[in-house]
């Protein structure tokens, strides 16, 4: 299994599918794009799974702080369960998401630990990637 999308996302979602009874993953922006997703989606499956993650992370910021009683509350982590099984959506520093889908029988701990790696894997590369300064050396 393999991401699609127009750019090579596959390095960061592929690992992911390693873990016994992981079914799907998706890597998006904080907005709800998509970047990246595997075989087990359709493009319209991708792309709505990416608007509601959005959606449900912003909704858990709100809350955190709700709770909090501070204004403004950035998330590590959502783990949903449901009957069918666990959604773990995972925000990275640089403004894209990890989310990723096991059955009922997916060890939790085992995704989360790996979409975390992947997650900090992501973080390296962005900072790797950073733009230097105009005469090519270090930023001044």
């Amino acid at each position: 299994m393999t991401s699609r999308d127009g750019g090579n996302t596959a390095w960061v979602l592929d690992p992911i599918l390693e873990v016994p009874h992981v079914v799907a993953a998706v890597l998006l922006t904080r907005d709800g794009l998509v970047r990246g997703y595997t075989d087990a989606l359709s493009q319209a499956s991708g792309e709505r799974v990416a608007a509601i993650t959005s959606t449900v992370q912003g909704a858990c910021r709100t809350a955190a702080a709700a709770f909090a009683d501070r204004e403004g509350a950035e998330i590590r982590q959502v783990v949903i369960e449901s009957d069918h099984g666990y959604v773990l959506i995972v925000p990275t520093d640089h403004g894209t998401c990890v989310a990723a889908y096991g059955d009922t029988e997916v060890r939790l701990d085992l995704l989360a630990h790996r979409v975390h790696s992947q997650v900090a894997r992501l973080g390296e590369k962005a900072m790797a990637a950073a733009p230097r300064g105009v005469d090519g050396g270090a930023p001044a």
